[in-house]
């Protein structure tokens, strides 16, 4: 009997056990939390976002191969993954028809995250908590794992035929990612395009907008650097620091890399653009058009929450009380310019410690597309973050977890050594 050692209890790695186990391998899931799967548990607001319920694989972000994610993404399509959840798991999923997200029906994460451990576990996967893992490396034709457990100090080494690297990237520190697999794949020499946090609020200096904090509303964005370009449509959220919601975090990636880029002179911070409602320039030229005795303010903010309405009038140099029949020409542009495409200043993001996931990672040309084996070690195979890509917010990250360690479990477990 094969010996596969996932490292790893997060989705990616439960996933991988759960697939080497059926597949016949002796399988040992390694984790370094106490009870494994601590980004489900907070995903989605507690009630875990476990897929989309359509993909639009243009939507993924890498530095590697689109062509290669494609294959990797389609490996295990969306149908049969949410029949695994429901006939498999046990997990009856329900649509959000408006966000095109799937929850369990309890809208409890705890249900998958522990339906998910039981299945491992009846499929005869050895669970190990509480154990970090100080050293993966090829010894004698297989892989020798050292162990450290964090309550006694005692170390231990493993001998595998195949191991399976489900470590996770840099993103919320504080549920047990510290990217010590990716160093430890980076000295096995495996090529990492930078990491980044992706999917993370970003923060803004004193501005106009500041006293809106609690502010939400659906927008459009934009972010542009001289590098890349994204936009999303969907929530967008006024915080103490700046600014946060689908919209703002699905094209963080864009301000976090302008951002570090121009820390090295490789190019200028990006641009990022707003249009505060679903009306474009026609639109609202013609919503802005003279109308008896009506004034300004009173179809601004008919279309937006009154502060923000206040505050974009402002930063127009609009008076409120105008008459739409006294406005100029040069007036209405300004209006009109200020509402689809205002600018919204910002100097930061928050980082890791807010991050939904971690951009970046082990180059996708470095594993087969089909197994996830890596082409540099045979017996090594990674799934999940450690890999370069990432989706937006619902549910495309994890359906890139249960992918990737479906296809590592599968093909780890009929790793020969011969």
């Amino acid at each position: 009997m094969r010996e596969v050692v996932v490292i790893g209890a997060g989705a990616a790695g439960t996933m991988a056990a759960i697939f080497a186990a059926r597949r016949g391998a002796r399988t040992t899931l390694l984790e370094r939390t106490r009870d494994g799967g601590r980004k489900i548990l907070i995903s989605g607001g507690g009630r875990c976002n476990v897929l989309p319920s359509r993909v639009d694989e243009s939507r993924f972000v890498t530095d590697s191969s689109p062509n290669t994610l494609r294959k990797i993404v389609r490996s295990w399509p969306l149908a049969d993954q949410i029949r695994f959840f429901e006939d498999e798991v046990g997990i009856v999923l329900e649509e959000e028809v408006e966000s095109a997200k799937l929850f369990p029906a309890s809208h409890k994460a705890r249900d998958v995250r522990d339906g998910l451990l039981a299945l491992a576990r009846r499929d005869g996967v050895v669970a190990r908590f509480g154990c970090r893992v100080t050293s993966i490396a090829p010894h004698a034709g297989r892989w020798r794992i050292g162990v450290e457990e964090l309550d006694t100090l005692a170390t231990d080494t493993l001998d595998a035929d195949a191991v399976i690297v489900a470590t996770g990237g840099l993103s919320v520190p504080n549920t047990g990612s510290d990217g010590a697999g990716l160093r430890m794949l980076e000295a096995l020499g495996h090529t990492l395009h930078p990491t980044y946090a992706a999917l993370t609020p970003v923060t803004a200096p004193e501005n106009a907008f500041s006293a809106l904090s609690g502010v939400s509303l659906r927008v459009s964005l934009t972010a542009a650097s001289a590098a890349r370009r994204a936009t999303h449509t969907g929530g967008f959220l006024f915080t103490h620091a700046g600014y946060s919601g689908p919209s703002v975090l699905n094209v963080s990636h864009v301000v976090v890399r302008a951002r570090a880029e121009a820390g090295r002179g490789e190019s200028p911070a990006a641009d990022v653009r707003v249009q505060w409602t679903a009306h474009d320039d026609a639109a609202w030229q013609t919503l802005l058009q003279p109308h008896g005795a009506r004034q300004l303010s009173t179809v601004v903010r008919q279309e937006l929450p009154d502060r923000l309405a206040d505050v974009l009038m402002a930063q127009a140099a609009v008076e409120p009380t105008r008459k739409l029949a006294e406005l100029t020409r040069d007036e209405r542009r300004r209006m009109i310019d200020t509402l689809v495409r205002g600018a919204l200043p910002w100097h930061g993001d928050e980082g890791y410690k807010k991050a939904e996931v971690t951009g970046g990672g082990v180059a996708l040309s470095e594993v087969h597309p089909v197994t996830m084996e890596s082409r540099r070690h045979p017996g090594l195979y990674l799934c999940g973050e450690v890999l370069d890509a990432f989706g937006p917010i619902g549910g495309y990250n994890f359906l890139w977890a249960w992918a990737t360690g479906r296809a590592a479990g599968t093909a780890a477990a009929h790793h020969s050594t011969v």
